[in-house]
């Protein structure tokens, strides 16, 4: 299992998204099989990795990696339960992205070992693991709002433009995939909040306290509050829905792999 490199699961994610590009060509049921065999050779692989090597998820390369895990499990289920429907399409993508920028911010080799997935947060511990683990929860359900928005205005343009759905590319109706988002947003935004209360606290305990608060970790987290706000408010206050929210959640996306890629204030150091 000390064998299992980055690399590994990374190109049978990438093999299982060519069959399923494949798919949308020469519709063939052994190409469903074989693309669904690679992403679950994929999945074991990743598994094992995070297992064995222990990626930190303070920072970027582990928490990249273990909400690529996340997502690669989604894509499995949903592939699985939604048979009929080009669900890899677009997950599968998201999480070879997610794998391929956590390549680009992997720690060097001559770095010192892992410790464990929590190690290096705010606070030891506990809190430490709490503020970790609501923040990936969180990040697992701005992917899944992203995702539901890619879904959304793919088909909204397809209905614009009264084109008949084909046998290779299916996706849910718009009101499913807005009711999606929505979920999405609505279970994200208490799990943010909190996480984000939880690591203030434990920043304020912090010696070096006054120069985290400016850094692009912190900055970010707190941007991405901001936004879930002004998504909340479009959506319970002025009552709008579909397209706004789809670009809304799309930004959202966006905002969060940056704060992901940020280095955190208190592992290794204040940059």
């Amino acid at each position: 299992m000390e064998g299992i490199t980055r690399f590994c699961f990374a190109a049978s994610y990438a093999v299982a998204l060519g069959f399923e590009l494949l798919q949308l060509v020469r519709p063939r049921q052994i190409q469903r099989l074989l693309a669904l065999s690679f992403g679950g050779a994929g999945l074991v692989a990743h598994t094992l990795y995070l297992a064995v090597q222990r990626p930190p998820v303070a920072g970027p390369y582990g928490s990249l990696l273990l909400l690529a895990w996340v997502l690669a499990i989604f894509y499995f289920y949903g592939t699985i339960h939604h048979r009929r429907l080009a669900w890899a399409l677009f997950v599968l993508p998201l999480v070879l992205g997610l794998v391929i920028l956590a390549g680009r911010v992997a720690p060097s080799p001559d770095a010192p070992p892992p410790s464990g997935f929590f190690s290096g947060l705010v606070g030891p511990g506990f809190w430490g693991a709490v503020h970790g683990g609501l923040l990936l929860l969180a990040a697992v359900g701005v992917c899944v709002a992203f995702v539901a928005s890619a879904m959304y205005l793919v088909q909204a343009r397809r209905l614009k433009a009264k084109l008949a759905p084909t046998q290779a590319v299916r996706l849910l109706s718009l009101e499913r995939l807005e009711a999606m988002n929505r979920r999405a947003i609505n279970l994200a935004f208490p799990l943010l909040t909190v996480g984000l209360l939880v690591g203030a606290a434990l920043t304020a305990q912090h010696d070096e306290a006054l120069k985290a608060w400016t850094t692009g970790k912190v900055l970010g987290t707190a941007g991405l509050w901001l936004l879930f706000v002004l998504l909340m408010y479009l959506r319970y206050g002025l009552h709008l829905r579909g397209r706004h929210l789809a670009f809304g959640s799309l930004a959202a996306f966006v905002l969060m792999l940056a704060t992901l890629a940020a280095s955190h204030p208190f592992a290794g150091g204040l940059p």
